[in-house]
């Protein structure tokens, strides 16, 4: 490719968006769950998850280093609390049921309060494709499970229960469920995998990540993180029947939670989303 920016990833056969948050949150935004008539009625862990933001990475000790080539990353901050999630998504839908790629340039760190490593201070930060057709709703989720509890485990991890559908308010149109709980996650086929994590807290290192996945019968087809590549063939995502006023959505979701009374960050650089169409 002759754009430098583009170069540095592998895509299929057409790029659906590119989001280089230089310019940007391009349409990334808070997620909220489901609510009818008062915020009342929001599920309990939809409550207090914190939104995206732009950031240039500045630090006490360094100043600002910017992002992977530029000025700004997407920055998603956890609040102080163990078990604190941050959470953004963007909202598409698709057009064609063929394969679908997701590559981000991404790095995780806690906040640098302590003049020490903190390398088990980040539980974990994963990502989540929300899809539907015409008969099911399907939620892919991964994520990396860096510590837990203050004990290193350093596993990538894939969701398949689901959580039951809470109703929302006393029309009958409105459902939801909490899916990114902690609970319901299994290993994913393979060794543990350590990151570069680096030797202070203000240290940054940039990792690449790629997963790829078919829409025409809602399976896993790829999974890479840095020079891993994991085989996905035998796990299921989420499946739930297909719900109202959610005809072929496509939306992306990068998440981060905190394992101590510490907030945690996850920093993406940008964002290529493509198909096989």
């Amino acid at each position: 490719m002759d754009d430098p920016k583009l170069s540095r990833f592998s895509p299929l056969a057409r790029i659906i968006t590119f989001d280089d948050f230089d310019r940007g949150l391009n349409g990334w935004t808070s997620l909220i769950g489901n609510y009818e008539g008062s915020l009342a009625s929001l599920l309990p862990g939809y409550r207090d998850l914190r939104g995206p933001m732009l950031s240039n990475h500045s630090m006490w000790d360094t100043g600002s280093a910017g992002s992977w080539d530029g000025t700004y990353a997407m920055k998603l901050a956890t609040r102080p609390n163990a078990g604190s999630l941050a959470v953004a998504v963007k909202r598409l839908t698709w057009r064609h049921a063929g394969m679908i790629q997701v590559e981000a340039y991404v790095t995780s760190k806690p906040e640098a309060t302590e003049m020490q490593l903190s390398e088990l201070d980040v539980r974990a930060f994963g990502f989540v494709f929300d899809l539907q057709n015409s008969q099911d709703r399907v939620m892919p989720h991964l994520r990396y499970l860096n510590a837990l509890d203050g004990s290193l485990v350093g596993q990538w991890q894939y969701k398949s229960h689901r959580e039951s559908l809470e109703d929302i308010g006393g029309s009958g149109k409105t459902k939801s469920h909490f899916h990114l709980s902690g609970d319901g996650w299994e290993d994913l086929p393979g060794d543990q995998q350590l990151l570069c994590y680096n030797e202070i807290a203000t240290k940054q290192n940039w990792h690449y990540m790629r997963l790829t996945f078919d829409l025409a019968d809602m399976s896993f087809a790829a999974f890479q993180f840095n020079d891993r590549e994991y085989d996905v063939s035998g796990i299921v995502p989420i499946v739930m029947p297909a719900m109202a006023n959610l005809w072929c959505m496509l939306n992306l979701v990068f998440f981060i939670d905190t394992d101590i009374d510490k907030r945690a960050f996850l920093n993406v650089d940008s964002v290529l989303l493509s198909g096989e169409f």
